[in-house]
């Protein structure tokens, strides 16, 4: 199949097709003697795979080491355990940060509680003297 039915099939679009390919999550395909893209049910399958994992919000290293683990049907799942374990710690600390996040966010509503001027909004004035902190940088995921 080409590359328009590739993504039609797999909900998706021909440019996330192309980025999966460029970043070597998906592998190449063959080509006519035209120089068409030429996908079979591999390809398929494996789109699907990192969707879903996409899904689940996994990093493009997370789906690069599962590809690899996957590759490798003789051997144990414990490295996938693994990746599942340290993603399911990400989702833990994302949690950990967003319900911090409507903390701060209900603390600064409640500054304002009624109609008021501008230059004496309980919320824009929290913000002004808000200290915060540098968050540390996550792991990297596909758009």
């Amino acid at each position: 199949m080409k590359i328009g039915e590739l993504a039609q099939v797999a909900q998706c679009t021909v440019e996330t097709v192309r980025y999966y390919e460029k970043e070597g999550l998906l592998p190449a395909p063959a080509r006519t003697a035209g120089n068409f893209r030429v996908y079979g049910p591999e390809h398929l399958e494996r789109l699907r795979f990192i969707r879903n994992c996409r899904a689940l919000d996994m990093s493009q290293e997370e789906i690069h080491t599962l590809l690899r683990l996957a590759d490798q049907p003789a051997e144990g799942c414990g490295a996938i355990n693994a990746v599942f374990d340290q993603h399911i710690a990400h989702v833990d600390e994302r949690i950990r940060e967003l319900v911090h996040l409507k903390e701060q966010l209900g603390s600064l509503r409640q500054r304002c509680s009624s109609e008021q001027a501008v230059d004496a909004c309980g919320i824009l004035q929290g913000l002004a003297a808000m200290e915060t902190e540098e968050r540390p940088e996550r792991h990297t995921h596909l758009g």
